[in-house]
């Protein structure tokens, strides 16, 4: 061998195999999750509306839920992930337990199940689609979830930055899989796909309604809705709501516009929903005169978009005599000259149903803003948290999972929004894990204090202590009986 090799030719180390015996991590900053996650009070919720364990012995439903949440946030996306967390003596020290095996979490997970709502479903031959009922412990977590959107909000107001805003989009998403018990959906592949609500001033996820792969999104969107809005907490000032297409529907609208809403928290709800473009509004819409078109804006292609109000009323039985009409505000896409559309034509028609009053080119601007902020939740939840992984072949299971998906984003994007700079709260779950749980780390003992020391940078440790500032939790030392080395400690 040479006697000085360049640089890049060598590596100047020898592997030492000898594992390294210090309780150290790396990821030491998942323990700023399970911090928020305790300083909201998740513990309590949980123990109030979900009674899971079949004896007193082993983890708490409470400590699953922490383990599954952390799961996700360090990158798993299915139960057998937790070998992440499992063996990782810093994080067992940080939580004052052991994270449980997968056998533990699909035994806590099968709980969740309950086989005679799956067995409500008619034949086929009968009926087509058919949204299964949440079972009771799924209905729980959706209390739980409520819970923490009010206890998040009860946050954002002591920090300075109260919500008294609370816009709801609604739209539904496609999950991929490929079980035996999945059905097919709309794209021609088999999966589920659940109708999820997120409060865009907060950015949390308010209610989910978990369904099959071949439940319309159009069906029943009222039962998501209604979650959404009994979630929210009651200091609000004004609440609206935003949808597409499979929103026009005529019980949803109805309940939207009902006298009833002015009378409830928050006064009453502002909608835009985009109209389904039956035969009848194609030609009102096409009826409009070329100078009611009004231009408010341009596409980066040059399209131009225009609005203009459509007079319009639907004959379908939803609009009662007594009624005021809703309004519908035309959008028409117009391609410059000499540029077509792929489907050889020059403009598009589209229309939004709404009761609102607002300059139409503001309100579906308004309304376009819906893109930036649900479906912004479906691909974090999907591809970047476990949401996107179906774990079983049963419904109940597989909603309770996905819950637990939306739940982990809301502690991330609490924690984003409550401890992260401006030009942080933005960033997307892969840069995330870069700035705060992707850090190495030990624990060590000084003086009888057990401390967490990190291997990171100035920044990314104040980023910690504003973690720790905002989501306050008293310290104490754990017992080692809480880290399973006493008989009975680490049951599942």
């Amino acid at each position: 061998m040479a006697a000085r090799l360049p640089l890049q030719a060598k590596t100047p180390f020898v592997l030492d195999p000898r594992p390294l015996a210090e309780a150290t991590s790396p990821h030491a900053g998942a323990l700023a999750l399970s911090r928020v996650y305790r300083s909201l009070g998740l513990p309590d919720l949980v123990a109030a509306n979900l009674q899971l364990r079949q004896r007193q012995r082993g983890f708490a439903e409470s400590q699953m839920i922490e383990a599954i949440t952390l799961l996700q946030v360090v990158g798993g996306d299915c139960p057998e992930d937790i070998r992440l967390l499992n063996g990782d003596v810093c994080l067992e020290r940080g939580l004052g337990y052991r994270p449980p095996k997968a056998t533990a979490l699909r035994g806590f997970l099968e709980r969740f199940h309950d086989e005679t709502l799956e067995a409500l479903r008619p034949p086929r031959a009968q009926q087509k689609s058919f949204i299964v009922p949440s079972s009771g412990p799924v209905e729980g977590l959706q209390n739980v979830q409520a819970g923490t959107v009010r206890r998040i909000a009860q946050r954002y107001e002591q920090q300075g930055q109260a919500q008294r805003i609370a816009t709801i989009d609604q739209d539904a998403t496609l999950i991929e899989s490929h079980k035996q018990a999945a059905l097919a959906h709309y794209e021609g592949g088999r999966g589920y796909q659940p109708m999820v609500a997120v409060w865009a001033e907060a950015d949390v996820v308010v209610a989910d309604q978990f369904r099959d792969g071949n439940v319309p999104a159009k069906q029943e969107p009222l039962t998501c809705a209604q979650l959404a809005f009994a979630a929210l907490p009651g200091n609000l000032t004004a609440r609206y709501f935003r949808g597409d297409s499979a929103c026009h529907e005529s019980g949803l609208l109805d309940w939207l516009k009902a006298p009833a809403r002015a009378q409830e928290p928050g006064g009453p709800i502002g909608f835009a929903v985009s109209a389904v473009m039956s035969a009848e509004l194609q030609a009102a819409v096409r009826q409009v005169t070329e100078k009611a078109w009004q231009t408010f804006g341009q596409e980066d292609d040059g399209t131009w978009r225009q609005w203009a109000e459509v007079d319009f009323v639907p004959g379908d039985k939803s609009e009662h005599k007594d009624s005021h009409p809703l309004r519908y505000v035309g959008l028409r896409l117009l391609k410059p000259q000499g540029v077509l559309f792929a489907d050889g034509t020059d403009r598009h028609y589209h229309a939004v149903v709404t009761n609102r009053t607002l300059d139409g080119g503001l309100l579906l601007d308004w309304h376009r803003e819906k893109a930036g902020t649900v479906e912004h939740v479906h691909d974090e939840v999907k591809n970047w948290l476990g949401g996107g992984h179906m774990p079983s072949h049963h419904f109940a299971v597989n909603a309770a999972w996905f819950k637990l998906a939306l739940l982990t984003y809301n502690l991330v994007s609490a924690t984003r929004g409550l401890s992260f700079t401006v030009e942080e709260r933005t960033v997307r779950m892969k840069k995330f894990r870069l700035l705060l749980i992707h850090l190495a780390g030990r624990m060590n003992r000084n003086n009888c204090v057990m401390g967490l020391r990190l291997c990171a940078g100035p920044e990314a440790i104040a980023r910690l202590q504003r973690v720790w500032a905002v989501f306050a939790l008293p310290t104490q030392a754990t017992a080692a009986v809480a880290l399973g080395r006493a008989k009975g400690g680490g049951g599942g």
